[in-house]
């Protein structure tokens, strides 16, 4: 029941084929450290587990990189207490020994996150939430001073991955478009100081039942 309905804070789940499609685009590799700052059920993580075991079946055998894949590769974290469990026991029934799913507000102040520390970012952030300045990390709101918690995740994954670092990520269509100055200054942000490589807009039911906002990839 938790799964069929939108949550308290906006958050809903991603379908399976766009999850796919986006940890193609992604390509993980074993020797890669995956996050997804608002995990949920751990779909993105699965998925890339999935991927990996399929393009690299070596991965497993090799000692070293079979460590790394059950401990430190997978990081998720969400502060919907269901979910964690919902996406600890998806992560352990998909056979990830010990993945690190952990509880965080992601864009609090007091839940910093180790800065650089991801090489692949795959995430559907929470849309149309509304944050107090008081509570969102100080460092966030350089970046792009907003309280729309789709911005800040941006400025977030920016801050999370490591130079060369790669991000597959669902955006609503008015990170694209908005005029604010925060949104200008975010797409500014991603066009000069990193490397925006393609944007896949999607359909606006793509997400019924629970939204039907228009988003993008």
């Amino acid at each position: 029941s938790k799964i069929a309905s939108a949550g308290e804070n906006g958050q809903f789940r991603t379908p399976r084929h766009i999850i796919q499609l986006m940890v193609a685009l992604a390509a993980p590799s074993p020797a890669d450290i995956i996050c997804d700052p608002a995990s949920g059920t751990c779909g993105f993580l699965v998925a890339a587990s999935e991927y990996i075991r399929d393009n690299h079946p070596n991965a497993l055998i090799d000692n070293e990189s079979a460590t790394h894949f059950h401990n430190s590769m997978f990081n998720g974290f969400d502060f919907d207490n269901t979910m964690l469990r919902i996406g600890s026991m998806n992560m352990q029934l998909h056979g990830i020994q010990n993945p690190a799913i952990e509880y965080r507000d992601s864009l609090a102040e007091n839940y910093a996150i180790g800065h650089e520390s991801a090489s692949v970012i795959l995430a559907n952030p929470p849309f149309a939430g509304s944050l107090d300045y008081e509570g969102t990390a100080q460092d966030l709101l350089q970046v792009a001073k907003t309280k729309k918690t789709e911005l800040l995740f941006i400025s977030l994954f920016l801050r999370l991955l490591k130079p060369g670092g790669r991000a597959a990520v669902i955006v609503p269509d008015g990170v694209l478009f908005g005029s604010t100055k925060a949104h200008k200054t975010l797409r500014k942000t991603l066009i000069e100081d990193h490397k925006l490589d393609a944007v896949i807009s999607m359909p606006s039911g793509g997400f019924k039942p629970y939204a039907g906002v228009s988003t993008a990839i």
